[in-house]
């Protein structure tokens, strides 16, 4: 099997955007993820998530976004 191949059962770095400011305070929440929170000159505030997650906590985390009702910006795969 190829190292850096994407499965199931293996853990990957991950970064979620959502539009909106989550703080530090909610790291534990989406699974001990880093927050950060940019503004883009006035526009409104990009929360990035980022983190090594396996498949089942990713979808863990995507659900508890959907039920705060925080749309997806984009859910990327990072590689390292």
């Amino acid at each position: 099997m190829k190292e850096g191949k994407l499965t199931l059962d293996r853990s990957a770095t991950y970064q979620i955007q959502v539009p909106g400011e989550l703080d530090e305070s909610w790291s534990d929440w989406v699974a001990g993820m880093r927050i950060t929170v940019e503004c883009e000159s006035e526009g409104p505030p990009v929360t990035t998530l980022t983190g090594t997650l396996d498949q089942a906590a990713l979808h863990g985390v995507l659900r508890r976004l959907y039920s705060l009702g925080l749309p997806l910006i984009s859910v990327n795969h990072s590689e390292g």
